[in-house]
């Protein structure tokens, strides 16, 4: 097979100086991105089944409406972060390969969703308990744009 007869859609990496296919696997890429949107999905319905609990551990307040208006206001900043994620993302696999992408991205929202669930709460480290959540919604939000 020469260099004019190499199939399209496969990914290539220089070697010396002719391109040399690597074999793609599929089913990987798809087992892949079917656990990272399993992984999305699930953590989107725990976070709003329990904002309740959220918005009065990280956002205290007098008012419980309050406290759940501040936490679905950390809930829509992992939206407002998803094109930034999809130019993120975009530009590493171009560079990188988009199975490394997909990776990355699974791993970016895997580790947030474990960090989310042992943070400390707001009576127990203070105004950080807040600021670290929307910076991990931040983080899940970027991943989001990556898959």
């Amino acid at each position: 097979m020469t260099v004019r007869e190499i199939d399209p859609r496969a990914s290539f990496k220089a070697s010396g100086d002719h391109p040399v296919a690597i074999p793609i696997s599929y089913g990987r890429l798809v087992a892949a991105g079917l656990v990272g949107n399993v992984l999305e999905w699930y953590d989107f319905s725990i976070y709003g089944y329990f904002a309740v609990t959220i918005g009065r551990h990280f956002f205290p307040s007098e008012s419980l409406t309050t406290s759940m208006i501040e936490a679905f206001g950390a809930f829509g900043v992992g939206f407002l972060t998803r094109p930034l994620g999809a130019l993120l993302f975009g530009w590493i696999g171009d560079h990188h390969g988009r199975e490394r992408a997909l990776t990355l991205s699974i791993f970016a929202m895997a580790l947030p969703t474990f960090l989310t669930g042992v943070l400390p709460d707001y009576s127990r480290i203070g105004l950080p308990a807040p600021i670290i959540l929307v910076l991990l919604r931040m983080m899940q939000g970027l991943s989001v744009g990556g898959e």
